[in-house]
């Protein structure tokens, strides 16, 4: 490497650099950099092995102006920001998408859309062509910024099946309906039949389809399906503790609780303490997602485990080969009941 003409620090390693270590080419380089067309194996090699040595690293904004892309993604999440640092399931999911992504040298920016306003600037960032593509967390019905995005033709991949919009866009779910069948089978299986929900918000996926798991096994069992048992929740703590009080309220003799998330289950939890009974003795809980509130939680959580490092994974894949130009698709995935202390 060159020594400035200023101070005497050191100028960065540039193309050319790499193509006088590497014996080839500046064109050769940039193929390589370019998706390696066109190049032979051995040319290949060189190329990398001058990079490593020299320490070269890509200009992303001299390459996006030739490729026309940005070279990143945005995790957007639609959700007021107190959500996100409450709700661990969000970190999970961010964390594994990052990873994910740093195998394929793309940093992904995170976005955080929780008012109509935010939305809206946010929306006009991303068709501006600031990010690649898009991994999209939370959708609720009857927000717009899935639809606007498809619209403009922006490569996107929504956690958890998009309500009317599911044969439309990319999305990788776990199977919620599935995992809600297997929470209040394991609950009819100890002998418990006043069994209450508390849902999550039902104008989003999960919400639906585990309020749909839930009622679907009792018909099964001839259980009464007594809407006295059923609270709805926004996946926040607080809202699991009130949808508790409600259920205890309307059947004080409920005998187990199903929540929609484990982070409403806390409150569920908090909220049966205050009211004297005993779990799993007098009321047992089972959650869902089995996110770090399940094992933080007394007694720790049975729940319904969702794969947060697959989806992610598979989240990553699936917009990457979107970016690439294939089409649209739709991965669910399997939930596994984990038998804790509260059942």
């Amino acid at each position: 490497m060159t020594m400035s003409n200023t101070g005497g620090r050191r100028k960065p390693p540039t193309i050319h650099d790499v193509a006088r270590e590497a014996g080839v080419s500046r064109g050769t380089v940039s193929r390589v950099l370019n998706g390696g067309h066109y190049v032979s194996p051995t040319a290949a090699e060189a190329v990398n092995a001058a990079i490593r040595r020299t320490g070269y690293v890509v200009n992303r904004h001299a390459r996006s102006l030739i490729t026309g892309r940005s070279d990143s993604v945005g995790f957007l999440l639609t959700e007021p920001q107190e959500r996100f640092f409450e709700d661990p399931n969000f970190n999970v999911l961010l964390r594994g998408c990052t990873q994910a992504l740093a195998a394929h040298d793309v940093p992904l920016l995170l976005m955080l859309a929780g008012t109509q306003d935010e939305r809206r600037r946010i929306t006009r960032y991303i068709t501006a062509g600031h990010v690649d593509g898009v991994l999209l967390v939370s959708s609720h019905s009857g927000d717009p910024v899935a639809e606007e995005l498809r619209e403009a033709g922006v490569p996107l991949v929504a956690c958890g099946k998009p309500i009317g919009l599911v044969s439309k866009v990319s999305y990788v779910a776990a199977d919620d309906r599935d995992g809600a069948r297997d929470m209040v089978t394991h609950l009819l299986s100890l002998g418990r039949r006043r069994i209450g929900m508390v849902t999550g918000p039902l104008d989003t996926p999960g919400g639906v389809e585990r309020l749909a798991g839930y009622r679907e096994v009792l018909a099964e069992a001839g259980v009464e399906a007594d809407d006295r048992l059923i609270a709805s929740g926004d996946y926040s703590r607080a809202s699991g503790e009130a949808g508790a009080e409600q259920l205890l309220d309307r059947a004080p003799d409920v005998d187990a609780v199903f929540v929609a998330s484990d982070l409403m289950a806390q409150g569920v939890l908090t909220a049966l303490r205050k009211a004297g009974r005993r779990v799993p003795e007098d009321v047992a809980v089972g959650g869902f997602d089995d996110s770090p509130a399940a094992t933080a939680a007394t007694p720790a959580l049975t729940t319904i485990r969702q794969p947060w490092d697959r989806i992610s994974s598979e989240m990553v894949r699936v917009l990457l080969a979107q970016i690439g130009g294939e089409d649209p698709a739709a991965v669910i995935l399997p939930t596994e009941l984990v038998r804790r202390e509260s059942t």
